[in-house]
């Protein structure tokens, strides 16, 4: 490919692998070009060497789709992972493939519920990229075609396999869920799985902290329901030699070092610290940052209680592994014979029998195990004892069969505790398996670990290129056998028989002689020039396997150890004779074999070559979904990107060879609308009509081009590697043709503005000195003036001052002399009249007091008179209450009496309170009147204080005025007269202040008059309490004789009552519990329990079954009515339901409130849910609502809860019982039922409250439905609206640039029909008289709906987030403003405030000159209401499709970045950027009764069938 200049490429580059340039300039054999790059540094290049670079797609902020880059080359893939990654968006799909970076910090707001409901049955592209997303594709496609699928996690140890793996059984579970019917929780069980085996299967290594050392395909089973019925788990190639030896800084398995940390489970199996044991002290790394071993541990042991595993089972497992730890501890040393050993110290033998204890077995028989060998031959068995070094690895093979047998326990142990559903015809397996491995070192590990990947690279080519054949076929274009690099010779390498390696290795691992360098010798004769097996240069035993990834050599030096799995007989039967049933399971007895050694070989290769076989076989078998994670630096740090460690995970993963199959096909297609907004400009004669195809617009682009071997799809085109090139090479000419021309323009614009301004500058400096000139002379001539004006108005105002200080002077003299003859006339009247008002008042109170006195000596006097004759009065009525016929009339004289003193106690009190204001006013007018004198007193102080200070004046007066004798003399004379008057009111002063001292004296006297006569009144008080206790002991002895003559006439009535004693009891306990018996049978609280009233009127003739059987009818027949009113439209009067004021009345006239025991309301609920489960209509939602609430507010405004009602039977009693009778009366029938005031208050009893609450939860519910109903409703025309639809295209103005590139039509369709939805709600609405209340709280969620619907997909879809899209939704929320108003605000309320999100959202998007506004500036005036972390969300994911102009700049995306950043430090568990949905109530029952009107249940129209029921006849109206 030839680059012209200016051509954007990338170049290599030693340390950041590629990087952005320029080229400046190319020679003119085109074998070298100079480039710039965008750090300013020069240098050369072939153009081979070099890759095309698109530039318009560094301000997007990168693409989801690689398959949709310009240019899909090796940096823009890399650099659109970068972009992304910097903006925290992690996941990027390349077609199908799923890339995921790590990104070492918490962002829990992109895996919690909310955002998985957002995925779910979402189509795969059409949110973001996400996890999830590739989770419900496999599970959709499980769903709709019935076939199994599959999802591969791959990628390099700490890349997030593992978490990844998790989050898609995350939400298999959330989306799958639990079997109907299954009591088990097998999800929990599965994630719980999780911990239980990172804990026994992960370890610390050099480029991780939790790396999986095994590998693990997990398959969930779904019913036919898709629900989850079962779970397998399946693991690979255990890393078994990490239990016995770890490198620093490496550790061994957490369980271990989980077990240690946890106290009290250390100190049971003499544990301590890591350091002391060899098995975990071969490396100082003993903690891990941010993670508890102690928290760590407990976790695990609750995923074993969810898991099912026994708490014995638990004991044994820890006790296990402890007894590894203690096993590693035994040392040995030579014994006393040949090639013997011995322990080598009480330190090892104090282990060695931890270690038999804690298995349970016998410590000689483990002495012996680890020691000696037996043999079988012949003539018997023979015992072959050890050396040291030959016991040290019988030791640790021991330890390591040990941990192996117990992690394959565990395995299987949560299989049969999750349960595999053998019927379940469709499973996902998710795989999560160890990446490509090179390190420095690489041993057997990693030879097995590279061959499973070269076996799932194959799956993943074939996958490639099948998707790429049924792209091909989908648009139906020609094409031949893509031919991609194949990896099937390096398989055949590895596992081909009979002289693969793995079988060669086997060979040698077979014959205890072979050693390494005779495997390696063997391997290099039987393969000497195979291009993908190679020799290193300095070891004879080294061979190098060129992988897909690269090359990668490994070191033969414990090959054969690490293959050969012996099992030692010796040990199987050791730990099978435990007496611990869970390590004898362990280890069950071998079978008999006639065999010479104690040992059974198995190949470690072998194995795990069927093993990846049978998963081959499971993967072929379904459906692949693919994961590829990248670890995006080697530090494990936030916000770092190393190109050169992505680009070979990249090539590792497989992410590159997918590239690579994609460039030998046709790499580049676009949709012919893309393609015309891009190229239109190359060949704009073609696009000259009015509307014109995009499919031959772009074939006459390329015609004009003369490209071939392109191909035209059905909707894309399809280009091969560097057309692309062509295109845009073509595109960059035409536009820097076009940028000249407006140079050009421009430069000549610019020339004459600065002409045109030049000139009118000479015009305005000549126009600006004449007029200087003129204002000079202007100014001189107005100072002059000015100068004569001012002389003048000075002597005008100096002779002025003068005038009117004399005049003043004169004027003041005058005016002092006049006032003080004035207030001295005055004072002498005033001082008159205050004394004879004082005399009047003294007077009129001596006179009233003594009238007063003697008026309470007679009433006094009249009190004691009284007394006497009503003691004597009591003697006599006590000598007539023997005789019982006198009882009557003695209790009624008695009352009679009563009410006469009461009567005079209450006129002796208010003589009292009238004697008492009239006092207080007499003592309040003396009060005002010595204040009057009081202030009169200080006028006069004030008087002569201002005398004082004129007489100062005049003094100063007198001294100015020398000249003038005679004037000084009439002064003199008047100062010796004031000094006169002042004499005098001083004299009078002292008068008025004697006369102050004789008021307050009278006044004191007064008060004590007023405190004895409260005395004398506390005093009368006390004997009216005496004369109230004689009352109530007279009650008291009347009562008694009441009871006396009540046992009498008992007895009396005894005979004839006891036939029908039953029937009296049953038709007392049915006139309290049944609610709907009669009023006339109900008897009034009110009355008084006289023994006649106590005696029911018995119907002769009525048995207690007919009686029953009548109340049971009536029961029915209220129950078939109240039915009817129910389930029959009642329609409404005056905007008003009468359903519920009918139900009311009857439930009143029923006295169903005031009953201890009913079933009815029950009933009542009960038939307005069967209603609204059978509703076939839309009107029966806001017809209930409307009656419900109306029957509400009815039971609210009428019933009062505050306590219950007395028994008829309670006595009354108290001190004011008889006189509260006496005085008050009886309670009247209306005012016990409420009918007092206007206003009904029922008493209510517990049933009745209880209804109360459960109508309004009924209301509620009715509201929440509707609702709920609301939304499904408007989800789907709200789907239409997020995005403008597409229409076909029409030449003029500016064209489209969005992915589907065509222009968008105006918002009348989509917004139409959601308008029109709002008017069919509110005319229902309207048509059930559904209150205003109501309608606003409705019509409000329906918007905040909207409003978070609208949001949301907002911030999810990146082609939402257009210029052209936000112009779209701007016209279609005008749409709704308008329905607002014209609904008005009793409907509306604040609807237009609840779309403040997309409103700020929209107005962000269409804003101009987004680049120059702060972060302040969009968070203060454009989009308060949004956070920061949707803010930032927005801007990333914006780009404009109409101008193409920018998103904000980089300096406000780096500090919203650090803002996010920290947030997520502080509060990781409110920084969602979705909305969520309220799915709460907005009212209450006190709302629903001030807001609704209030409803007279007498103004109703009966319906037709009123007449049918006897029970209802008292709602029709009394004829009169």
């Amino acid at each position: 490919m030839s680059f012209r200049m200016g051509s954007k490429v990338w170049v290599q580059d030693r340390d950041q692998a590629w990087v952005a340039a320029e080229v400046l300039a190319s020679d003119g054999g085109g074998n070298r070009v100079q480039l710039v790059t965008d750090s300013g540094k020069k240098v050369l290049a072939s153009p081979e060497k070099l890759c095309p670079r698109d530039a318009d797609e560094e301000e997007h902020g990168g693409v989801e789709d690689m398959t949709r880059l310009a240019y899909l080359n090796e940096p823009g893939v890399l650099y659109n992972l970068k972009r992304r990654y910097t903006l925290n968006d992690i996941y990027t799909y390349t077609g199908s493939i799923l890339i995921a970076v790590n990104p070492f910090t918490k962002l829990p707001h992109l895996y919690d519920n909310h955002m998985m409901e957002q995925y779910k049955g979402a189509p795969l592209g059409e949110l973001s990229p996400h996890v999830f997303a590739v989770a419900d594709a496999s599970y959709r496609a499980m769903m709709n075609e019935g076939k199994s699928q599959s999802i591969l996690v791959s990628g390099e140890s700490g890349a997030g396999k593992t978490e990844t793996t998790k989050l898609i059984m995350q939400y298999l579970t959330f989306v799958g869920g639990r079997a109907a019917g299954d009591d088990r929780s097998v999800e929990q069980q599965v994630l719980e799985s999780n911990p239980l085996l990172e804990a026994f299967g992960n370890a610390r290594t050099v480029r991780n902290d939790n790396s999986s050392r095994f590998g693990k395909f997990v398959e969930i089973q779904f019913d036919s329901n898709g629900r989850i019925s079962g779970a397998a788990i399946r693991t690979y190639l255990l890393e078994r030699s990490r239990v016995v030896q770890i490198t620093d800084p490496e550790r061994n398995y957490h369980c271990f070092y989980q077990l240690c940390a946890f106290e009290t489970d250390a100190e049971k199996y003499e544990l301590g610290h890591p350091s002391h044991f060899h098995y975990l002290n071969q490396s100082k790394i003993y903690e891990l940052d941010g993670v508890s071993n102690v928290e760590e541990y407990v976790r695990t042991r609750r995923a074993m209680n969810i898991v099912g595993i026994s708490h014995e089972d638990q004991e044994a497992i820890f006790r296990t592994l402890a007894a590894i730890l203690h096993l590693g501890n035994i040392e040995f040393s030579p014994g006393k014979e040949y090639d013997s050993s011995v322990i080598k110290d009480e330190k090892s033998r104090f282990h060695m029998q931890m270690a038999a204890n804690l298995f349970m077995c016998d410590v000689d028989l483990l002495l012996s195990t680890l020691c000696t060998r037996s043999i079988q031959t012949r003539e018997g068995s023979i015992v072959k004892a050890l050396d040291c070094n030959a016991a040290v690895a019988g030791r640790d093979t021991l330890a390591k069969t040990v941990y192996a047998r117990l992690f394959d326990w565990l395995v299987d142990k949560i299989n049969r505790s999750v349960g595999q559903d053998i019927n379940s015809q469709m499973q996902i397996g998710v795989l999560d398996i160890y990446g490509f491995e090179c390190f420095k070192d690489n041993s057997f590990e990693q030879f097995c670990i590279n061959f499973a990947n070269e076996k799932l690279q194959q799956h993943f080519n074939e996958h490639v290129f099948k998707m790429e054949q049924e792209e091909y076929g989908r648009e139906e274009i020609n094409w031949s056998y893509i031919e991609f690099v194949d990896n099937q010779d390096v398989l055949d390498l590895i596992e081909k028989k009979p002289i693969g390696i793995v079988a060669l290795l086997d060979e040698a691992c077979m014959f205890p002689k072979s050693t390494h360098e005779t495997f390696s010798t063997k391997l290099f004769q039987h393969f000497p020039s195979h291009p993908r097996l190679g020799k290193e240069k300095f070891s004879q035993t080294d061979f190098a396997i060129s992988h897909y990834a690269g090359k990668v050599t490994y070191h033969t030096d414990t090959f054969l150890d690490k293959n050969r799995d012996y099992v030692v007989v010796e040990h199987c039967n050791l730990l099978s004779s435990s007496k611990c049933p869970f390590v004898s399971g362990l280890f069950p007895l071998p079978p008999e074999e006639s065999s010479r050694s104690s040992y059974r070989f198995s190949s470690v290769a072998s194995r795990f070559k069927q093993q990846l076989q049978a998963l081959m076989e499971t993967l072929n078998s379904t459906e692949p979904h693919y994961v590829r994670c990248v670890k995006p630096n080697s530090l494990n740090r936030p916000q770092m990107f190393e190109n050169g460690s992505v680009i070979h995970q990249l090539r590792c993963g497989g992410v590159l060879e997918a590239v690579r199959i994609s460039l030998a096909g046709y790499p580049t297609r676009r949709t012919y609308s893309e393609f015309v907004d891009r190229f239109g400009l190359i060949a704009l004669e073609f696009m000259d009509g009015s509307s014109y195809d995009d499919k031959a617009v772009a074939e006459k682009i390329l015609q004009k081009l003369k490209l071939e071997n392109f191909q035209l799809g059905r909707t894309k085109v399809f280009l091969r590697a560097g057309q692309i090139g062509i295109l845009d090479s073509r595109r960059a000419e035409v536009l820097d043709n076009a940028a000249r021309c407006i140079q050009r323009q421009l430069r000549t614009f610019i020339a004459r503005r600065v002409f045109i301004a030049v000139r009118a500058a000479a015009v305005c400096l000549q126009a600006c000195c004449r007029g200087y000139i003129g204002q000079k002379m202007y100014a001189s001539k107005r100072e002059t003036a000015a100068a004569i004006s001012v002389q003048k108005y000075i002597r005008m105002w100096l002779r002025r001052k003068t005038y009117m200080k004399l005049c003043s002077s004169a004027t003041i003299i005058q005016s002092c002399v006049r006032g003080f003859m004035t207030r001295q006339r005055f004072l002498h009247i005033k001082e008159h009249r205050a004394a004879t008002s004082i005399q009047a008042c003294w007077r009129m109170y001596k006179f009233r007091s003594a009238f007063h006195r003697h008026q309470a000596s007679i009433v006094a006097i009249q009190c004691l008179w009284r007394r006497r004759q009503a003691k004597r009065e009591l003697r006599r009525l006590k000598q007539e209450a023997n005789e019982t016929g006198a009882l009557r009339l003695a209790k009624s004289k008695l009352e009679k009496q009563l009410d006469e003193l009461t009567w005079r106690l209450h006129l002796e009190k208010k003589i009292r309170v009238s004697n008492e204001d009239a006092k207080q006013i007499e003592i309040s007018k003396l009060q005002k009147m010595i204040e009057a004198l009081n202030l009169e007193l200080d006028a006069a102080k004030l008087a002569t204080i201002n005398e004082c200070n004129k007489n100062a004046v005049l003094q100063n007066q007198f001294e100015l005025s020398i000249k003038e004798k005679s004037a000084l003399k009439r002064e003199l004379v008047a100062v010796d007269e004031i000094r006169k008057e002042n004499a005098m009111l001083k004299v009078s002063l002292d008068a008025f202040e004697k006369k102050c001292t004789a008021l307050e004296v009278e006044l004191i006297n007064a008060q004590k008059g007023r405190d004895e006569t409260i005395e004398k009144l506390r005093e009368f008080e006390q004997k009216c309490s005496q004369l109230e206790q004689n009352v109530k002991s007279l009650e008291e002895k009347m009562l008694s004789l009441e009871d006396e003559n009540h046992v009498l006439r008992q007895k009396a009535l005894s005979a004839p009552l006891k036939s029908n004693r039953q029937g009296f009891a049953k038709s007392l306990s049915e006139r309290y519990s049944n609610a709907v018996a009669s009023r006339t049978e109900r008897k009034p609280i009110f009355e008084s329990p006289t023994p006649t009233k106590l005696i029911p009127t018995f119907t002769p003739g009525m048995s207690d079954s007919r009686r029953s059987k009548l109340t049971a009818e009536r029961h029915q027949d209220n129950c078939e009515f109240l039915s009817r009113c129910i389930k029959e439209n009642l329609g409404f009067k005056n905007g008003k339901p009468l359903a519920a004021p009918i139900i009311y009345k009857c439930l009143l006239h029923w006295h169903a409130f005031e009953s201890e025991r009913t079933a009815i309301f029950d009933y009542i609920i009960e038939g307005i849910n069967e209603v609204l489960k059978a509703r076939d209509d839309d009107d029966v939602l806001p017809y209930w609502l409307s009656n419900t609430s109306a029957l509400l507010c009815l039971l609210q405004r009428n019933l009062r809860s505050n306590g219950f009602l007395t028994t008829t039977g309670q006595r009354y009693t108290g001190s004011a019982g008889l006189a509260s009778r006496t005085v008050h009366g009886p309670k009247s029938p209306l005012k016990f039922i409420g009918y007092d005031d206007g206003v009904s208050h029922v008493e209510a009893r517990y049933p009745a409250i209880l209804f109360k609450q459960q109508l309004t939860a009924c209301v509620e519910k009715i509201f929440g439905l509707l609702r709920d109903d609301l939304k499904k409703e408007l989800s789907p025309l709200l789907g239409l609206c997020i995005q403008a639809p597409k229409t076909g295209r029409q030449h003029g103005g500016k064209l489209s640039r969005s992915p589907s590139g065509l222009p968008q039509q105006p918002s009348g369709g989509q917004w139409a029909n959601i308008v029109n939805f709002l008017d069919s709600l509110m005319s229902k609405l309207h048509g059930n008289h559904v209150p205003s209340f109501f309608i606003r709280k409705l019509v409000t969620q329906v918007f905040s709906f909207i409003n978070i619907t609208l949001f949301n997909s907002l911030l999810l879809r990146r082609e939402c987030c257009t210029f052209s899209n936000g112009e779209y939704m701007k016209s279609g929320l005008a749409e709704l403003e308008k329905w607002i108003v014209n609904a008005k605000e009793e409907y509306a309320g604040t609807s237009w405030h609840e779309l403040n999100y997309i409103r700020q959202a929209v107005g962000f998007l269409v804003i101009h000159q987004k680049r120059k506004k702060s972060l302040d500036e969009i968070r203060q005036d454009l989009c308060p209401a949004l956070t920061v972390r949707q803010i930032y969300r927005i801007s990333t994911m914006y780009w404009d499709d109409k101008y193409g102009t920018q998103s904000v700049s980089n300096e406000v995306v780096s500090e919203m970045r650090e803002i996010v950043s920290s947030k997520d430090n502080q509060n990781i568990t409110s920084n969602s950027f979705l909305l969520d949905d309220d799915m709460s109530i907005p009212f209450s029952a006190e709302d629903i009764d001030m807001a609704i009107p209030a409803i007279d249940p007498d103004e109703i129209d009966l319906p037709a069938f009123v007449p049918e029921y006897s029970c209802a006849q008292f709602l029709n109206p009394i004829q009169t």
